[in-house]
């Protein structure tokens, strides 16, 4: 019997991957969607925003608007580098992923263990999965106070607070509830090369861009040259006009391991498929990171849609009558930042844009209405 049910599974997902959208639909597709993005960037001299679906790994649509760079008056363009911000934590996550899969960490290797400096006994509960789930109850408690602190910490210097933390900031046992933060993620700059014997940037080189064929992927760095980068820029109502809003503008934008990865949509889609082809990681992780460890209540200080929980790295919505979608949002400065996919379906859309005065979920929704609609 449990032999049948597993064939059976297997025969269905079979189906549902069978199932497409067709050559004509395609035609409806693109014109719908364009109409989304026209009614919001419709000035194509102001900061813009660029848009990809593929399916198969084959691009069904692709249209970018506006600009990356007001000042120098750069269109965006399906290579335009974005930041894009929270979705870097994907990208930790599957090396911290690989680095189980070798058996140099566990799921359940303890804070302690992988930062034996820190020697409060509550570390010992705070796990890799507590960690990669936003699950360990460890406070956003970084200093904001200084300034020139908030606009140029790195991730080594965002997290030296956890040292001094007590049993008592801790903000709910290990594992018990979820609550998004950041410097429990730029703890994988440090984690990687402890773990791996490697720099974290040669690390995530080595055996996560280049796997994945992403030639022109790097991390964000106070002087580093960034060539074809994007500004992200904010509405200012006094000046009435767009201002950059990024690094030098807002705060700890120059942490990497959580949010510091310039990308742009086509180096992106590369990323996707590996993921799909386990270029980068096995099928075990991929379905620990696809599973949701921990659903989000309203009241979440970060990610909330219904029927939504949190892997590794990705956001998981399970809506009754719909396909999973497994996604994640990014935010920082002007950017706003969105990448999803339906894996059994094997449709991956995601859109980077330049600005933050947008209804990202609400364009979100309405495309992938439009998607399901005609995916038969």
């Amino acid at each position: 019997m449990k032999l049948r049910n597993i064939l059976l599974c297997a025969v269905a997902l079979m189906a549902l991957q069978g199932m497409a959208i067709n050559k004509k639909d395609i035609m409806q597709l693109q014109q719908q969607v364009n109409q989304i993005f026209e009614q919001v960037y419709h000035d194509p001299s102001q900061p813009g925003a660029a848009v990809l679906i593929q399916q198969r790994g084959k691009t069904i649509f692709e249209r970018c608007y506006g600009k990356a760079d007001l000042e120098t008056g750069a269109d965006v363009t399906p290579t335009t580098n974005f930041c894009i911000a929270s979705v870097s934590k994907q990208f930790s996550a599957v090396a911290l992923l690989q680095l189980v899969e070798q058996g140099k960490l566990s799921l359940q290797t303890p804070v302690s263990q992988m930062f034996p400096e820190w020697t409060q006994p509550f570390w010992q509960r705070i796990t890799l999965h507590h960690l990669l789930s936003h699950t360990s109850g460890i406070p956003d408690a970084r200093p904001r106070d200084d300034h020139h602190f908030v606009l140029t910490a790195t991730d080594v210097a965002s997290v030296q607070y956890m040292a001094r933390l007590t049993e008592g900031d801790l903000e709910f046992a290990p594992g018990a509830a979820y609550k998004y933060q950041n410097p429990t993620f730029q703890l994988a700059y440090q984690i990687v090369p402890r773990c791996s014997g490697e720099d974290f940037e040669d690390y995530m080189s080595r055996h996560i861009f280049k796997k994945a064929g992403m030639k022109h992927t790097q991390y964000f760095e106070d002087g580093r040259e960034m060539p074809n980068s994007a500004h992200g820029y904010r509405w200012d109502e006094e000046q009435r006009r767009y201002v950059e809003f990024d690094y030098g503008e807002e705060s700890f934008f120059a942490t990497k391991a959580d949010g510091g990865l310039y990308t742009s949509v086509r180096d992106f889609a590369r990323w996707e498929q590996a993921l799909r082809d386990g270029k980068v990681w096995n099928a075990v992780s991929r379905a620990m990171a696809y599973t949701p460890h921990v659903m989000l209540q309203p009241d979440a200080n970060y990610g909330y849609q219904p029927h939504v929980g949190y892997g590794y790295g990705f956001f998981i919505q399970q809506t009754p009558g719909r396909p999973k979608i497994v996604y994640h949002t990014g935010d920082n400065g002007g950017f706003t930042i969105y990448a999803g996919k339906v894996p059994e379906r094997d449709i991956t859309f995601m859109f980077f844009s330049t600005r933050d005065d947008i209804d990202r979920m609400a364009i979100v929704n309405r495309v992938w209405d439009i998607i399901f609609s005609l995916d038969h």
